[in-house]
């Protein structure tokens, strides 16, 4: 399924699609890429019916390298033994939401309102570790490769990264690729407000040759502002990914 064709689907399911804007839509309906994950879920099993409460983000990779985030929560605390479906484009309204659907489901079960506030961190840590990193095979596209590259170091708010040989080299490319890589990281017990994520960006050279970005985009800065880097080698970018979290005492 294609991105968009997963914006249509989640708008479709959604009971209130109609308060997604024009202009997210217009710009979801670009992406090149999609993700889901479980952000959050509750559970109870000892009223007439099982009740449940799933939180799901979706990552839309745009055409400009930057993303996008929808927030799907699926519940089934309706008069029907059926899931009913949310689309939010911004946690606050979420998190009402969130609470308007825990408060149906009452106390008891797991998840959110019992003992933990989120996954388990045990949990959670099996699960990403269960995905593995991924390298999905490279299509190269070729439209506009160079520019692509401009605007990707453009971005960059790091002092470390490529140089200018990088810089003149990519302004040749014939094609490019992105590739959202999945690296396991721990996750400490209640709510995970930390945005880290990890791209490659690759590059065909004329002769054949190849060259990848590794872009690091995070939160974990001082005022909580969502910033990206770009670095040449991919350890490089894991380790400053580890040196924002120490600073922020967050556990990756």
């Amino acid at each position: 399924m294609s991105p968009a064709e997963q914006v249509e689907e989640l708008l479709k399911r959604a009971q209130n699609g109609f308060e997604v804007g024009e202009p997210v839509l217009d710009r979801l309906r670009t992406a090149l890429m999609h993700q889901t994950e479980l952000r959050s879920y509750r559970q109870r099993n000892d009223d007439r019916r099982p009740l449940r409460c799933n939180t799901y983000r979706h990552i839309f990779l745009l055409a400009d390298g930057s993303s996008l985030l929808l927030y799907e929560l699926e519940h089934d605390t309706g008069p029907q033994e059926r899931f009913l479906y949310e689309l939010y484009t911004h946690e606050d309204p979420l998190d009402a939401a969130e609470r308007r659907v825990h408060d149906r489901i009452g106390g008891g079960g797991i998840g959110p309102g019992s003992e933990a506030e989120e996954l388990p961190a045990w949990l959670a840590e099996e699960l990403l570790l269960a995905m593995g990193p991924t390298r999905p095979r490279r299509e190269y596209v070729s439209e506009a490769s160079p520019d692509h590259a401009r605007r990707l170091l453009r971005r960059a708010e790091n002092a470390d990264g490529p140089g200018e040989v990088v810089r003149e080299l990519l302004q040749g490319a014939l094609g490019h690729h992105i590739a959202l890589i999945t690296k396991p990281r721990r996750r400490g017990a209640g709510r995970d407000a930390t945005w880290c994520r990890f791209y490659e960006h690759a590059f065909l050279l004329e002769g054949g040759g190849e060259v990848s970005l590794w872009e690091l985009e995070h939160n974990m800065t001082a005022d909580g502002r969502l910033v990206c880097e770009v670095y040449l080698d991919e350890a490089e970018a894991e380790v400053a990914a580890d040196r924002h979290a120490r600073a922020q005492g967050v556990e990756l």
